[in-house]
């Protein structure tokens, strides 16, 4: 073998130990993935009786005809933070993602922020706006920016990003920046908390309807 070919050889590896070293970069710089894909280690389910299993890497939600909305929450509660995840919803359920979410004396409803999830339909939804779970204060996001639009692609993998940093709220549906929301008040009752995967309840005689997430991570911000 030449003394070129050598070099050659020698300096491919290199490139690969480099793009090796990044991607491991990336994984010290705080990032966490909250799912492993193969099994549900370190999440609870929390009301409802919708079934939670992992799918090909995904973990799946689906609704259960006559449950109460349903949520498989982390077992660690986090405060400000940066979550990043796709998910996948059936064009006729409505979902979402619970931040800084708790439970009513310790074990009853879960109640917080919600990042809202539904397909975009004919004319447009509300995905990535925030909503108060079980907080009496229905949405978060201020009326007037409450705009039905078309970001999350129905039938479709879509990727979203939320900031909490303090009282503000940041979301993102495929890199398009949908809400930015400054609440004191849901900061000061909660400040901190679990994620939790909603399956929405259906009405009788619907259904059944699924949701998935993947390359659910997340990092937490001093």
């Amino acid at each position: 073998m030449t003394r070129t070919r050598v070099l050659g050889i020698s300096m491919a590896v290199l490139a690969a130990v480099c793009l090796t070293g990044s991607v491991q970069a990336g994984d010290k710089s705080g990032w966490v993935n909250l799912f492993n894909g193969k099994n549900l280690n370190g999440w609870v389910q929390h009301n409802g009786t919708a079934t939670y299993k992992v799918v090909d890497g995904t973990i799946e939600g689906t609704t259960s005809e006559g449950s109460p909305n349903s949520f498989l929450c982390t077992k660690k509660k986090y405060g400000n933070f940066e979550l990043e995840f796709e998910v996948k919803v059936h064009n006729q359920l409505n979902s979402g993602v619970q931040i800084r979410s708790q439970q009513k004396d310790g074990n009853g409803r879960v109640n917080g922020p919600q990042v809202e999830i539904e397909a975009s339909g004919a004319n447009g939804a509300e995905a990535g706006y925030v909503y108060g779970e079980a907080t009496g204060r229905g949405w978060l996001t201020p009326e007037k920016r409450l705009k039905p639009h078309k970001n999350l692609k129905d039938g479709e993998w879509n990727k979203f990003r939320i900031v909490a940093n303090g009282p503000r709220i940041q979301t993102w549906i495929n890199g398009e920046k949908i809400e930015d929301l400054t609440d004191e008040a849901i900061y000061k009752t909660h400040p901190k908390g679990f994620i939790g995967l909603q399956v929405h309840g259906i009405k009788k005689g619907t259904g059944p309807y699924s949701v998935a997430w993947k390359d659910i991570r997340i990092k937490e911000l001093k």
